[in-house]
């Protein structure tokens, strides 16, 4: 039997991020079980960067995207925005969109010479956001000016080695 969309949208929001991870060199640890809303720790290794960054990451996936626009609406559970928003943790927190196409089979282009992932994700940080009076989802909007790639990814490892929190 196959997963439900919602499932595939899941493990693909984790294959794009751990591949741009590891593109990058960083260390990908998973998480068991998600109650801090983080499902996935990113880590740089202290004999590459001395301060040893580390990012957490919680992992969404959508699809019907218009990523033409400078933003796109993303309705987060209001756990995952007051888990996200706090400043009381030593890990910075980050949330991961990963867009794809509607349709499931357009999601991968595989042949010999090349493996293509479709469309992309897009980070987004809650830090310092307010509280909301909302019960139960939270409109964020997320830039497509912020995709989650490799040069972005290592700016920020580097930012958080210098404690620069996003």
């Amino acid at each position: 039997m196959s997963m439900y969309i919602d499932q595939r949208k899941e493990q693909f929001s984790y294959a794009y991020v751990h591949a741009v991870a590891s593109a990058a060199g960083f260390s990908i640890g998973n998480v068991n079980v998600d109650d801090d809303s983080v499902d996935m720790k990113i880590s740089a290794n202290r004999k590459f960067h001395v301060s040893a960054p580390e990012l957490n990451v919680q992992l969404k996936c959508k699809s019907g995207v218009d990523r033409s626009k400078s933003s796109f609406p993303y309705p987060l559970k209001i756990k995952n925005y007051e888990d996200l928003r706090g400043t009381d943790v030593i890990v910075p927190r980050i949330l991961v969109v990963v867009c794809v196409p509607d349709d499931v089979t357009t999601w991968l282009d595989q042949q010999p010479d090349h493996l293509t992932m479709y469309h992309c994700g897009y980070w987004h940080s809650l830090r310092n956001e307010g509280a909301s009076t909302n019960v139960e989802t939270v409109t964020v909007h997320i830039d497509t000016g912020k995709a989650f790639t490799v040069p972005e990814l290592t700016r920020l490892m580097s930012d958080i080695g210098r404690r620069v929190y996003p």
